[in-house]
């Protein structure tokens, strides 16, 4: 039978590529590749879509993340909290930016950061913290803000995998004082290579972040600061300026098929065969991913690959159990709902384009492989 992938990205470029081949084609006629009209376009563009002051373009969501914390002063020295359930691209940003993460646990049902650990873990040095909004719905980043601010810290947001998601109405990547979000092809708005956005209200951030992601210039052959190199370029800002038009309705497509997932999925969860994602009050959930829990996880994931099914596992190990970060010093066991989490989790099949009769084949597959 015909794979079902776990993303299917071609079914995205042919609903765009009639519009953007003459956008492309434009681009390659003047050779305007970097810091080309698409790009300040795309920024103003998704910054209206957010309600946000600034977007600053750069060249994918772990600089973008660097970036934001540099760009708000923070570094040597300095203690950034963040969850230990996240991709490692949280942990690496904290480290390239100069600070050193401190691991927190997340909520059970949701698997975002839980926020009294959060609390108890700001101490003297505590710089930032990062809430990570995850699979598609924002963190509870209104009950960070208060600790964070007794501490003299700031919120920096991980918006990654939650564009368009919203939080009692208000855009995830707009509370805190800066966020980094991804427009890797996979997310919910993906370009077709790596590229990545910082988000902010304040002017000065915004100004700084993109003199960082230019070597550190405001002026060509200027230095005023040590700067990286991460630039969105204009063939990128091309095919994201098309997708943005279509994210509202995209999303709502993810929410019909998790809904459908949802029904389709009642019966496993009412056996305890498994657990179906818990949706935090006040959030609109986008879908960047459909995780479910389930026993014995590594044999089901195989299963369903041998079947054709394209699941899987975000993020099969944490970042305190990743050999890179084995200096925090966190042993096993420090954090259990992330552990026990890591090796039970497992992502359906869910993109806009995704049949009901696909879903319907997923979740047979499934059944058969927990049997």
């Amino acid at each position: 039978m015909t794979p079902i992938p776990l993303v299917d990205l071609p079914a995205q470029h042919q609903e765009i590529a009639a519009e953007i081949e003459p956008a492309l084609a434009e681009v390659m006629r003047t050779g305007a590749f970097i810091g080309g009209k698409p790009v300040a376009l795309f920024e103003q563009e998704y910054a209206d879509f957010l309600g946000i002051s600034h977007c600053v373009g750069v060249g994918n969501g772990t600089d973008a993340l660097e970036i934001a914390l540099r760009a708000l002063g923070i570094g040597t020295g300095d203690e950034v909290v963040l969850p230990a359930n996240t991709f490692i691209a949280t942990a690496e940003a904290v480290v390239r930016a100069g600070a050193r993460p401190v691991l927190v646990d997340v909520d059970p049902a949701t698997y975002l950061i839980d926020p009294a650990a959060a609390a108890a873990a700001i101490g003297a040095r505590t710089a930032a913290v990062i809430p990570v909004h995850l699979y598609g719905q924002a963190a509870p980043v209104e009950e960070l803000l208060p600790a964070a601010a007794a501490a003299g810290a700031v919120v920096v947001e991980d918006a990654a995998q939650s564009q368009g998601a919203t939080r009692h109405g208000r855009h995830a990547g707009t509370f805190g004082a800066a966020a980094g979000t991804s427009f890797y092809p996979g997310k919910n708005l993906g370009a077709y290579g790596d590229a990545g956005a910082v988000l902010t209200t304040s002017a000065q951030v915004a100004a700084a972040a993109r003199t960082i992601g230019n070597h550190g210039s405001d002026r060509k052959y200027v230095h005023g600061r040590f700067g990286v190199n991460s630039r969105l370029d204009t063939l990128q800002a091309v095919v994201l300026r098309a997708k943005l038009a279509r994210l509202a309705a995209w999303n709502t497509a993810r929410a019909a098929a998790a809904a459908r997932y949802g029904e389709l999925l009642a019966e496993l969860a009412a056996s305890g065969a498994v657990t179906t994602p818990v949706v935090l009050p006040g959030n609109t959930h986008v879908w960047h991913l459909y995780v479910i829990e389930v026993d014995d996880r590594d044999a089901v994931l195989e299963r369903l690959h041998g079947a054709g099914v394209g699941a899987g596992s975000h993020y099969p190990v944490p970042v305190h159990r990743q050999e890179a970060f084995a200096d925090l010093g966190y042993a096993a066991g420090a954090f259990p709902v992330s552990e026990r989490s890591a090796r039970r989790i497992l992502s359906l099949p869910l993109y806009p384009q995704i049949t009901a009769e696909q879903q319907t084949r997923v979740v047979d597959e499934l059944r058969k492989a927990l049997r």
